[in-house]
């Protein structure tokens, strides 16, 4: 007996291959992929301990070894100076690095390397364990923290001094100490990261931009008549695991995952990104996490644009005049060096003037950004409805706020993480501003694009989205211009001049 061979003529087509075949091919290799991270994981577990002890004291030597190094001239590198070796560290690696990883690992960088969470967590074992109090569970707690930081952060020379380092990130190490001294509830077994939970202006960041992330931990059991929120369980960030249905909060500890109970704890899963974003009505839509892309985006972009808009200095000499007009000699006076940069051998010292109108200015910017993306989004919401889609006004624009988050994501680490691009000038002089521009491409399509999906989550066919997705498209396109400078470099500015010290 012979096989029969089948021969496929030429003018014959191949049958395509099925959206299911291809998802059942990604299955066969994600899943595998997933169990071995977790197993992984799993096993050294117990050492992660010592993880976190390296870069608690490799953090610390960042913050505060700068203090006694040789002062930082202009030919130095981080090659040769140890303060600017740091702050680049800090600038140009850790910090857009981190937001950027949120895509691809999720809030990893919570729970396997951040000394601020562990330390935290630690504190929390020996302290006080008390009860979590209602103000620190706020929904405006991490709001407010984010402002004071990001606010602190520019008056104070963050990104410039390493006395500003010391003061805002130490500040910040010793309140997340402090808090997870206080609090972590007796009744509870385990340590508690109040601090990340409620608090953290970075965790922040990193919980709301994990919605678009590729990685998921997913009860293996879903409970669906639970609260979300508990002190007592296993989660050090209080999430009721069995009740799990959304990637903020997960610091991704791995403590919830037992590869070997089929039905207990959390598994890890990939997923396709932004999809958490599009489903947003299955994945407990959050108003305040809206108005934080509204809020928080533009305090960030008001504290970058203050160096090189006239606006500013205008600002800053009409409020001066009518200040000494009524008597307020004050403003004159230098700010005390915990609220403003003080370093008159670097040719530097803000006064309460600056101090004041720098943080109007960035508040300002807030408010404008939030005005704009909350019109446009409220125009998206209204013609959605007209169109046919369901759900309340309310609800509707709840959704749709969701879709500014790529674009606020590339914007910050373009912006807050500019030193990451000038490197790329090896490969040539221009590539950096096309590095930086390519990134916000990104962004913004895929902005535009879950725009587009939302509508149609919301029952909007293809042929009828085309009307509401215009504002949600025009308040990406206003983001970009807001950055600008930030972005394409300072086409739009007549002039640039120093802020007056």
């Amino acid at each position: 007996m012979t096989d029969r061979v089948e021969v496929q003529s030429p003018g014959t087509k191949r049958p395509r291959m099925s959206l299911s075949s291809v998802r059942g091919r990604l299955s066969s290799v994600l899943g595998p992929l997933s169990s071995g991270i977790e197993a992984f994981f799993v096993r050294f577990r117990p050492y992660l301990v010592y993880v976190h002890i390296v870069f608690f004291f490799y953090f610390l030597a960042l913050l505060f070894l700068p203090l006694f190094t040789a002062e930082a001239v202009m030919d130095d590198t981080p090659l040769s100076n140890f303060a600017v070796f740091s702050n680049y560290v800090l600038w140009g690696l850790w910090f857009p690095l981190v937001l950027l990883s949120v895509i691809f690992t999720g809030r990893s960088w919570c729970g396997l390397a951040c000394p601020m969470g562990a330390s935290s967590e630690w504190a929390s074992r020996i302290g006080l364990k008390k009860s979590i109090p209602w103000w620190l569970r706020s929904e405006w707690t991490p709001h407010v923290s984010f402002l004071i930081i990001t606010i602190l952060g520019q008056t104070i020379g963050v990104r410039e001094h390493p006395e500003g380092v010391a003061i805002v990130f130490g500040g910040t190490l010793l309140c997340a100490i402090m808090f997870g001294f206080l609090y972590g509830n007796a009744e509870a077994h385990y340590g508690k990261r109040a601090w990340c939970r409620h608090t953290c202006p970075i965790g922040l960041l990193l919980g709301l931009f994990s919605r678009m992330g590729v990685v998921q931990f997913t009860p293996k059991r879903k409970v669906d008549n639970q609260v979300r929120y508990t002190e007592r369980g296993v989660c050090p960030t209080m999430i009721n695991i069995n009740r799990k249905d959304e990637s903020r909060h997960c610091i991704e500890c791995f403590k919830c995952v037992y590869p070997d109970k089929p039905t207990a704890g959390l598994k890890l899963e990939f997923r396709k990104p932004g999809i958490e974003i599009e489903k947003i009505r299955r994945h407990n839509p959050n108003i305040m996490e809206v108005m934080f892309f509204f809020i928080g985006i533009g305090t960030a972009l008001g504290g970058f644009l203050w160096l090189f808009l006239e606006q500013y200095q205008a600002m800053r000499l009409v409020f001066g005049e009518w200040a000494l007009g009524w008597g307020w000699s004050w403003v004159g006076e230098p700010a005390p060096m915990w609220l403003a940069s003080s370093h008159p051998e670097r040719g530097e010292v803000f006064y309460w003037l600056d101090f004041i109108c720098i943080s109007a200015y960035m508040l300002a910017w807030a408010i404008g950004t939030a005005a704009v993306f909350t019109v446009t989004t409220f125009a998206a919401s209204f013609l959605a409805g007209q169109e046919g889609a369901d759900g309340t006004l309310y609800s509707r624009f709840l959704e749709l706020g969701y879709q500014y988050a790529p674009v606020c994501l590339v914007s910050l680490v373009i912006s807050l993480g500019s030193k990451l691009f000038p490197p790329f000038d090896v490969f040539g002089p221009d590539v950096p501003d096309l590095a930086k521009e390519a990134l916000f491409s990104v962004g913004f399509v895929w902005s535009v694009y879950l725009g587009w999906r939302l509508l149609g989550e919301q029952g909007l066919p293809p042929a009828k989205r085309w009307v509401p997705a215009f504002p949600g498209t025009l308040g990406s396109v206003l983001a970009g211009i807001s950055w600008w400078v930030a972005i394409f470099g300072p086409i739009i500015i007549e002039s640039v001049s120093e802020p007056v010290r």
